[in-house]
């Protein structure tokens, strides 16, 4: 045998040597891809079929007779309103999208505090969560709540973000709804 058809030989060897490592190399990408994919799935489903993923709020009850509402997301304000109710609290609850407002007036508002720090409120923010006093809401009187966005660009990253505000009255007889708009 002459060396140039050594050399192809070696060369055809080599060749398909070298073939056979890339379909290696691609059995284990789409193996460690299938992999991933299956992962991130879980990763997704779990949470919702076994029920660990953070409920939108939490209320409870506190030994001082006040109401605990913690909101983590701005959805199912009806049941909000349902699960308050059963702890004795009467409340119109609105969530608005960025730049809106209730329009007003909503009903016959009191003269009383119906948010604040002082021990008259009805209801106070603290840490993190707002602790409703059903003692300091009448029986003809409902706690109506409106949770607004407004957009802000940051001055780091230059990204829209939406801080949200809380207003809160204590309003007399009938409730009338929300009804959005321009803040």
């Amino acid at each position: 045998m002459r060396f140039e058809e050594h050399l192809l030989m070696d060369l055809k060897a080599e060749i398909a040597a070298r073939a056979e490592r890339r379909h290696r190399i691609a059995r284990r990408l789409y193996a460690g891809g299938a992999v991933a994919a299956l992962a991130a799935a879980a990763a997704f489903a779990v949470p919702s079929l076994t029920g660990t993923e953070a409920p939108a709020y939490a209320v409870s009850k506190n030994a001082d007779g006040t109401v605990r509402v913690e909101i983590n997301e701005f959805e199912d304000a009806d049941q909000l309103e349902q699960d308050l109710a059963k702890q004795g609290v009467r409340t119109d609850i609105s969530y608005l999208p960025a730049g809106k407002e209730c329009k007003p007036p909503r009903g016959k508002t009191t003269g009383q505090v119906a948010l604040g720090p002082d021990s008259n409120a009805a209801a106070r923010m603290r840490d993190g969560g707002l602790d409703i006093d059903p003692r300091r809401i009448g029986e003809d009187q409902t706690l109506v709540m409106a949770f607004a966005g407004t957009s802000q660009e940051t001055a780091e990253t230059k990204k829209q973000k939406t801080l949200w505000s809380l207003t809160a009255s204590l309003i007399t007889g009938r409730v009338r709804p929300c009804v959005a708009v321009d803040a």
